[in-house]
Parts: C-alpha cells; sequence; structure tokens
C-alpha cells in the first residue's frame, strides 16, 4: 500500500473516524456491565450471549483481514488462475469448523469454557498435554498478532501517503485497539467486527466494479489478454504445485479452525442454532470474498503488465489510485474502503489480543500461578499481560533480531499440532493423555527442524503436514497400544456427554 498516493488529508480524515467510531463502540459495550470486568466469561466471551449478526461478523473477521485484501490480490497476480486454491482453502475452514464446533458448543457450556486449552484439560486431564498445548497456541497467536501490528503500520501509512509515518501510525492504533479493547471486552470487539466486515463487503464489490470498468468491463477481454501475453498464468499447474495446494488445504484448513480466537468465536455464541444459522452464513463468504479478490488480482495483470515480486505486493494501492480517478464517488469509495481495511486489520488485531489475554490470565496465572485468584484478578493480570506482549511484539517488529524473527515464522507448521487433540478428543474416547502429548511434541518439533533447515516444503508438502502426519501416527497407534479407554481420563457421566447426537 506505499503507492497509495490519492488520500493524503481526505484519509486522515476517515481514520480518526473509525478511531473515534471505534472507541465509541469500547466504551458503550462495557457501560453499566457491571459483569464485564469481574468475569472471565463476561469480559473474554461476551457472557456467551452473542446473537446471529455479531457472531456471524466476528467470526467473519476472524477468518479475513484486511491482508485478504491487501496480500490474496498480489499473489493472484503473481501465480495465475492457480490461485483459485484460496478460495478452497477458506471454504475447507467452514467444514472442518461443522466437523467439531456444535459438538464442542454443548460441552463447553455446560463446563463454561472461557479457553481452548479448559477443554483439553477437561478431556485429558493431563499437565503435559495442556502446558504444550498452551505453548503451541500462544506462539501461533504471537506470531499472528506480530503480523497485524505490522500490517497496521503499513496500512496507514501507505493510505496517508506517509503523512502519517509507519512508527506513529502503529502506535497510534495499537493504543485505539487497547482502549476500547480495555472498556468492552469481547462486546468491544464482536461490534467492531460488524462495523468492518460491512464495510469490507460493501468495498470489494466497489473496487472489482471499478476494476473492471478499467478494463473495459469485460472479464473476457482479461483472460485473451492473459492467453496472449502470459499463458503460463492459465496453464494447469505441475504436479509439486498440485500436491502443495493439497498441502495448503490440509495446514490452513485445520489450523486456521483451532485458531484460540476462533474456538472462543464458538464458546460465545448465545445458542447452538445461532452458532449453526452463522456458519451456514459463512460458508458463501469464500466465494464472496476470496473469490472476488482473486478476480481482483487477475484483472491487474492485464492493468498492470509486467510488475516483479516487489511491485505486484503495490497491486491494490496501485489500482486503487486508478479507481479513485474514475469520478468523485469511486474517489470516497476507495478512500473508505481502504480505511475499512485498516479497521479489518485491526480487528483481526483486538481478537488476536483478546485471545492472547484470556489465555494468559485463565491458563498461565489462573491454572499454575494463582489457580486460587479470583476472576477479576484473573482479568486485570489478562489486560496488563496483553499491554506488555504488544509492546514487546512491537520492539520486534522494529527491531527484528535475525533468529528471533526467523522463530516467528512458524504459525500454523505448530498451531496445527493441537488438531489430533483436539478434535479427535471429541469423537474417539480412546484417545489417550500421553500418545496424544508425544504426538504433539514430536509433530511441532519435526515441523520445525524442517523449517529451520530450509525446507518450507519438501516435495510440495509442507513441514507442518509432515509433522501432523506423524502426530496423528502416534496419537492412534499409541493409544492402542496402552489399551487405555476413557475411563482413565474421564468420569463415567463424563463419557456420556461425549456421547450426545450432534
Amino acid at each position: 500500500m506505499d503507492n497509495l498516493t490519492f488520500a493524503g488529508m481526505d484519509g486522515i480524515i476517515i481514520l480518526s473516524a473509525f478511531a473515534i467510531i471505534m472507541l465509541a463502540i469500547g466504551y458503550f459495550s462495557g457501560k453499566g456491565d457491571t459483569n464485564l470486568h469481574h468475569s472471565l466469561s463476561g469480559y473474554y466471551l461476551a457472557g456467551k450471549n452473542l446473537g446471529f449478526i455479531a457472531l456471524f461478523f466476528t467470526l467473519y473477521a476472524t477468518q479475513y483481514s484486511g491482508n485478504t485484501i491487501v496480500g490474496y490480490a498480489p499473489t493472484g497476480y503473481r501465480t495465475g488462475f492457480s490461485w483459485l486454491q484460496s478460495i478452497s482453502f477458506m471454504t475447507i475452514i467452514i467444514g472442518i469448523y461443522l466437523l467439531f464446533a456444535p459438538r464442542l458448543y454443548v460441552v463447553s457450556k455446560r463446563h463454561n469454557f472461557v479457553t481452548p486449552t479448559d477443554w483439553l484439560q477437561f478431556r485429558f486431564k493431563s499437565k503435559g498435554v495442556t502446558l504444550l498445548s498452551i505453548f503451541l497456541m500462544l506462539w501461533g497467536l504471537g506470531n499472528y498478532l506480530l503480523e497485524q501490528l505490522v500490517a497496521i503500520g503499513q496500512a496507514v501509512a501507505g493510505m496517508t501517503g506517509g503523512t502519517i509515518p509507519y512508527e506513529i501510525a502503529v502506535v497510534v492504533f495499537v493504543l485505539v485497539m487497547l482502549t476500547y479493547e480495555w472498556m468492552g471486552g469481547m462486546k468491544a470487539v464482536a461490534f467492531t467486527d460488524v462495523m468492518q466486515g460491512i464495510i469490507l463487503m460493501i468495498g470489494i464489490f466497489v473496487f472489482l466494479g471499478g476494476a473492471l470498468y478499467l478494463a473495459g468491463g469485460n472479464f473476457g477481454e482479461v483472460t485473451r489478454y492473459i492467453a496472449d501475453n502470459e499463458p503460463a498464468k492459465l496453464g494447469v499447474p505441475d504436479m509439486e504445485v498440485s500436491i502443495n495446494w493439497f498441502s495448503m488445504l490440509v495446514l490452513v484448513g485445520l489450523g486456521a479452525s483451532i485458531y484460540p480466537h476462533a474456538v472462543q468465536r464458538i464458546y460465545s455464541a448465545e445458542s447452538e442454532k445461532t452458532l449453526k444459522k452463522s456458519f451456514a452464513r459463512m460458508a458463501w463468504m469464500p466465494p464472496i470474498t476470496t473469490g472476488l479478490v482473486f478476480v481482483v488480482g487477475i484483472v491487474g495483470i492485464m492493468l498492470f503488465p509486467g510488475l516483479d515480486a516487489t511491485g505486484s505486493e503495490q497491486l491494490v494501492g496501485l489500482m486503487a489510485n486508478k479507481i479513485a480517478a474514475i469520478n468523485s464517488f469511486y474517489y470516497w469509495m476507495m478512500i473508505i474502503f481502504f480505511g475499512g481495511i485498516v479497521a479489518a486489520i485491526i480487528s483481526t488485531a483486538d481478537s488476536v489480543l483478546l485471545s492472547f489475554s484470556s489465555m494468559l490470565s485463565n491458563d498461565v496465572y489462573g491454572k499454575f500461578i494463582s489457580p486460587h485468584a479470583s476472576e477479576h484478578r484473573k482479568v486485570m493480570v489478562g489486560k496488563i499481560g496483553g499491554i506488555a506482549v504488544v509492546f514487546l511484539l512491537l520492539w520486534i517488529a522494529w527491531n527484528p533480531p535475525g533468529t528471533l524473527y526467523e522463530i516467528f515464522v512458524l504459525k500454523f507448521e505448530l498451531l496445527v499440532q493441537v488438531f489430533p487433540a483436539f478434535v479427535l478428543g471429541l469423537y474417539w474416547k480412546r484417545l489417550a493423555a500421553k500418545p496424544v502429548f508425544w504426538g504433539m511434541f514430536i509433530g511441532a518439533a519435526l515441523a520445525g527442524t524442517l523449517t529451520f533447515l530450509g525446507y518450507k516444503t519438501v516435495y510440495g508438502i509442507h513441514g507442518g503436514v509432515i509433522g501432523l502426519t506423524l502426530n496423528f501416527i502416534v496419537c492412534v497407534v499409541g493409544s492402542h497400544l496402552f489399551s487405555t479407554t476413557a475411563n482413565q481420563s474421564l468420569k463415567k457421566e463424563e463419557i456420556s456427554e461425549l456421547e450426545f447426537k450432534v
């Protein structure tokens, strides 16, 4: 977005308006709610009372960030039609959600779960499984939050043409985010998600309309241009690319579905019916969101031919400049849309931060440091701990030590190793704690080792998927060899709770 030069002062006005609206949402979300700051469930899960609209949009914001727009279109530009995979791996996430979310929701409601590892602790009664899953989930969240903080600065600096420098942009909007989240918790996060989700949806359609107008209003012309000038981008991908596509489906589909902030959205629903209804609507979002962004990237091949890898990263900004020049309607829509992109990045960051904070307060502090602390104290520990983590990550973002930054590139590769314990444990009563622990540990160690040795993929397969395969084998074979039944980790009445029909 460094090439986004049309906004300037108008961009500052729009961003200021968004910031004020977010602060107002935070204030009114927490006003008069005495339970909000004295209850883990109240602060981190909105009292488990999110209705359909709020739940749908907060799920939408969890799955799609402003980076979806800014990052996926350039990838489509460079890759061509094989980037259709972006639609499929966003779709498979919904399928995985439906595999376990309704079942998990019922158990979480009965036992008042707050964080994902509450479920793992209930299921396996193992300190080792709980600690390792906490570590892997916090690692994934820390990585994701770091990405969003960097993106906030780049987006704001780009939208204002550098009028607001990167460092000031990050600090100002991080303070805005911390303030409204402190005041309103999950309620504030969910309601800001509604605002940014609506703007993002409308903006994508307007952006695509402007792009097609610039391309002559005929997508057929775009494909003919590509066939004549860059036919490789229309061709069938080779075997390794296809394998990599399948590997990405597994890695993203399984990993994204158990992001802690995604799981906590499941806990937050006011009813199972509301949850299923929200997911049913979410099934339409991949073609509407990533599908349209994919088309934007393809149209960009015709509008801005010959961009190198670095230049293509500026594609969305370049297109926005041209679209804004069509007429005053498109000018203001582009400014509002890019303000919405910034808000979307912030809304993703606030969701991740809230989840990180909840795990610090409930899992680290509440389970292992001070189990008898009041919920009010746990909430305060989480708030303060979250602020400390944000500023630590800001330091890393501005002064990235080489080795430390490389460590942070691991995200899905490690997070996805929690999946067998999390989902298999819902359906297979025989699954035992020791094989689960060693499966997670070995899978994460293998994925991490491959990444550090420079093997992001092996014959197109991601290191995280290779580790996950070994993880599953250890869990299944180990549980059979140990001849362990659920009675060793669950009480009789708890077993029956895993046998209800979804």
